[in-house]
């Protein structure tokens, strides 16, 4: 029982050792740790007062800094102000000098205005007095003559419009033939040079397209249940469809070559494809429709291409390639376009002229039919004003005006374009006529000579190319018969729309005949 004691007494004092020396090694941390935080403490202000120090004296040199910065602006605009101020004093002190100078001046025009008008008035007087004494001589000269001046002027001025009028038929016809000698001459070498270097072949484009069929199943598929898909591609494209009894084949039928060559593109994918409805005509024309524009960009870069012409506006590259999509009398627009480039190129070079520039010209001469669909006024109009939005050169502007004789050819350039639109269209084969347009041009080049006077009988032969003329002997003359040709060569320019040219022929002729008995 005392050793049972004993050992609590001792664990009661074994914990309550332990418990002092656990308090008192407490104590002992507690003053360690308060003095480690004065000590940062201490130094945590000793730090702040040197940055606070530090802060206040780079602010003081700062603030110098910006005051001597500021002192040298103000000086500067001072400087300038009063450089201004003088130059101001300058510029107030000649116009001084001038206004003083136009007053002079002013003063100078007044005295001469004032002498000029009294001169005036003297030459006036001076002129009635002349006139008094030239009608005094007339009215003498006329009891003297016994011709008045009114019939005499019309005596003198009738022999003298005889007269006149005979030498410069004379001298007309001389100069004429002069000029033919050496002008055709020298003009049918130049283009018979450049045709004969530039020789490409005609391609007539019609206003149909056949396309051709695996089998004679497919035209069931493309008509479709009640004709739904034709339906479709006939409305999607613009284009009308002709399925009959021609074998493994269908005709697309259109006016516009761009909407024929997109139908014709979607049906031969359709068919290729197998998938023929609705739905997916129309996700096939749309895809069509993007291809194409990629298209018509790689037709006008290719034609560029091989033209040798450089830095042409994106959107006429474009129109260029749609240009291969249009036709005019069945003559594809851009292959005409192509030839008239090359053609005026050549004949610039043999007259030496710009041959890159007058290419371009030739290329853009009919760019205005590519959109002519899209916009109002003729071709000629639209492409004028196309060339003008895209900052194309003045003489291709005046080329694409002109070319048609609508506008006055401001250059030589120009007329070359001219001249190769007409070499041109007016090769044989190049564009379709239809039997209707060839008689009635033929009738109207008749009706404009037979309105001339003196004219007996016309006859327009070599289709419309050549036209002869058949006078009354006893009312024309020999002489006369050159001023008739030149009239009605002058009314056909005027009144006739024609390409190449037209020759025209007068034929007098006085026989004589009897009967023997």
């Amino acid at each position: 029982m005392n050793q049972v004691m004993l050992s609590i007494l001792l664990i009661i004092v074994g914990f309550a050792i332990g418990s002092v020396v656990v308090f008192v090694v407490n104590l002992m941390r507690e003053s360690n740790t308060a003095k480690k935080i004065e000590k940062l403490l201490a130094n945590a202000k000793k730090e702040a007062d040197s940055l606070k120090r530090d802060a206040v004296l780079e602010a003081k040199e700062e603030s110098h800094r910006l005051k001597l910065e500021t002192e040298k602006e103000i000086k500067e605009k001072k400087s300038e102000l009063k450089e201004q101020e003088n130059r101001i004093l300058q510029r107030e002190n000649s116009l001084d000098k001038r206004d003083e100078l136009y007053q002079k001046r002013e003063t100078a025009l007044d005295e001469r205005e004032e002498k000029l008008t009294e001169r005036g008035k003297q030459i006036q007087a001076e002129q009635a007095k002349v006139e008094e004494i030239k009608k005094q001589q007339l009215d003498i000269l006329e009891n003297i003559s016994g011709y008045s001046r009114e019939k005499a002027k019309e005596s003198i001025m009738a022999n003298v419009r005889e007269t006149m009028e005979r030498e410069i038929a004379i001298y007309m016809n001389e100069q004429e033939e002069e000029a033919k000698m050496n002008a055709t001459s020298k003009a049918r070498e130049l283009i018979v040079s450049s045709m004969q270097r530039y020789a490409a072949d005609i391609a007539s484009d019609q206003t149909v397209t056949v396309v051709a069929l695996p089998n004679e199943d497919m035209k069931g598929r493309i008509i479709g249940r009640e004709g739904r898909n034709i339906r479709t591609l006939e409305a999607v494209t613009g284009v009308d469809l002709i399925i009959d009894d021609t074998p493994e084949a269908v005709v697309l039928s259109s006016f516009d070559p761009f909407r024929r060559e997109i139908a014709r593109v979607t049906l031969e994918t359709l068919i290729k494809d197998g998938r023929i409805h609705p739905t997916r005509i129309e996700e096939v024309y749309d895809k069509v429709c993007k291809e194409m524009r990629d298209k018509t960009l790689e037709y006008g870069n290719n034609t560029l291409f091989e033209l040798g012409i450089t830095k042409m506006a994106p959107e006429l590259i474009e129109l260029v390639g749609k240009l291969h999509f249009r036709t005019s009398y069945g003559q594809n627009a851009l292959a005409h376009s192509k030839e008239v480039a090359s053609l005026a190129g050549l004949l610039a070079g043999e007259v030496g002229e710009d041959v890159t520039l007058a290419k371009r010209a030739g290329l853009l001469h009919d760019i205005g039919k590519a959109v002519d669909h899209e916009l109002e006024g003729s071709h000629v109009d639209i492409g004028k004003e196309l060339a003008k939005k895209y900052h194309e050169n003045d003489i291709v502007v005046n080329a694409i005006a002109s070319h048609h004789g609508d506008t006055k050819a401001t250059s030589v350039i120009s007329t070359l374009v001219a001249i190769a639109d007409t070499l041109s269209a007016s090769r044989p084969g190049a564009r379709n006529d239809s039997l209707e347009n060839y008689i009635q041009r033929l009738s109207q080049l008749e009706e404009v000579a037979n309105e001339m006077e003196g004219v007996e009988k016309t006859f327009a032969m070599q289709a419309g190319r050549e036209l002869r003329v058949i006078v009354k002997p006893e009312e024309i003359d020999d002489l006369q018969a050159h001023q008739v040709a030149r009239e009605i060569k002058e009314k056909i320019e005027e009144t006739l729309k024609y390409p190449g040219t037209i020759k025209i022929t007068v034929v007098r002729e006085t026989r004589a005949q009897e009967e023997a008995k």
